[in-house]
């Protein structure tokens, strides 16, 4: 069985910024990610950040993936387990990981779970054809390797990232017919509906899909209108020409490790499903391992690279390993999370805290 300090499960956002600041504070730690290539969600991502400048506004998403796996990757603290997945988490800190074709056991003193989303489905008749995508699937298809997913498509959602995809579609030469909204407004930011209706794409709202038409493929998709009570309206159907549709509803915590070692979990809508309650410090009720990201909370990238900082510098400091600059800089990353979380579209983020509990969910 191998040792390891600390095990960070996940190299997105929040587990490469977790790693970065452990090392920071004197911290050895080992990276498990079951992917080719480290940066999570941010190599799909080519819109720029909104936010402060701590938070990398006005970059891309790809080069603040770039910046940070740079970063991991000459720290001589931090090693790096790609193509590898965690197959089994325990109460004694006991990991287990598939590394490509070898079996391994991994004895850690501390373990920071970092493992992310997965997306959302929504259902109705066919959504199994193909050519219906998650809006992740098509943003890895064009944003990584360099495939439009189709010539004409139409989107489901209007969150920010249902719009930001969108946009992208368009940058690609895709024809989006349009974005549909089961809700009776638009999720996302108004200045992502405004630039996609200057280019005359209509956001449907109060409209969800009824079914997929197709035999070997999507090549229609029948929408229909929803009244106040969620119900579909008879005789509103609409018929769409399309070859793919992608759907932007939603990411659900990747918690099946979390849940493996019976730490305390509770279901909160607002946080995205079933989430860890966590102390001030983002540990769970096992002591020594720490939860951080959409792993935790469905939230933007931005605070997923806050969250990643906090759990470093905790993680670090049950080890032994404190910062010189502990206090301030757990201040500072508290106060960030603050500002992330304020305003209307944090208002969501806030009421799942406050039902989540805990002083730092207050």
């Amino acid at each position: 069985m191998l040792s390891k300090d600390l095990v960070i499960i996940g190299g997105g956002p929040a587990g490469l910024c977790a790693a970065i600041n452990a090392a920071n504070a004197g911290v050895s730690s080992l990276i498990i990610d079951r992917n080719p290539m480290l940066g999570g969600q941010l190599i799909k991502q080519t819109h720029m950040f909104f936010g402060s400048e701590k938070q990398y506004a006005k970059t891309r998403g790809i080069d603040i993936a770039k910046r940070l796996i740079k970063e991991v990757e000459e720290n001589p603290l931090i090693e790096v387990w790609k193509n590898s997945t965690v197959v089994g988490l325990y109460s004694d800190k006991v990991i287990t990981v598939l590394k490509e074709e070898e079996y391994l056991k991994i004895q850690t003193k501390a373990i920071v779970v970092a493992t992310g989303a997965s997306e959302k489905s929504l259902a109705f008749e066919n959504n199994d054809l193909p050519g219906i995508y998650g809006a992740g699937a098509v943003q890895t298809l064009m944003n990584v390797y360099g495939v439009k997913p189709g010539n004409k498509i139409l989107m489901v959602g209007s969150g920010n990232i249902g719009l930001i995809v969108s946009y992208q579609l368009m940058q690609a030469g895709v024809k989006v017919l349009g974005v549909i909204e089961a809700a009776g407004n638009i999720g996302g930011f108004k200045v992502h509906a405004s630039k996609l209706r200057r280019y005359g794409v209509p956001i449907y709202t109060n409209t969800t899909i009824k079914r997929a038409i197709g035999k070997d493929k999507v090549e229609q998709v029948e929408t229909v209108k929803l009244n106040d009570k969620w119900e579909m309206i008879a005789g509103s159907e609409e018929i769409f020409d399309v070859d793919a549709l992608c759907i932007a509803v939603g990411l659900t915590p990747m918690t099946s490790l979390l849940s493996m070692i019976e730490c305390d979990m509770k279901y909160v809508s607002e946080l995205g499903g079933l989430v860890p309650v966590l102390s001030g410090d983002n540990e769970t009720s096992i002591p020594g391992i720490f939860a951080c990201g959409d792993a935790s909370s469905v939230e933007e990238a931005s605070s997923a690279i806050v969250e990643g900082k906090l759990v470093g510098l905790v993680a670090s400091k049950y080890l032994g390993g404190i910062h010189p600059d502990y206090e301030k800089l757990k201040q500072e990353y508290l106060a960030d999370l603050d500002n992330l979380r304020s305003g209307p579209f944090g208002e969501k983020i806030r009421v799942g805290y406050q039902k989540l509990g805990g002083p730092n969910h207050a």
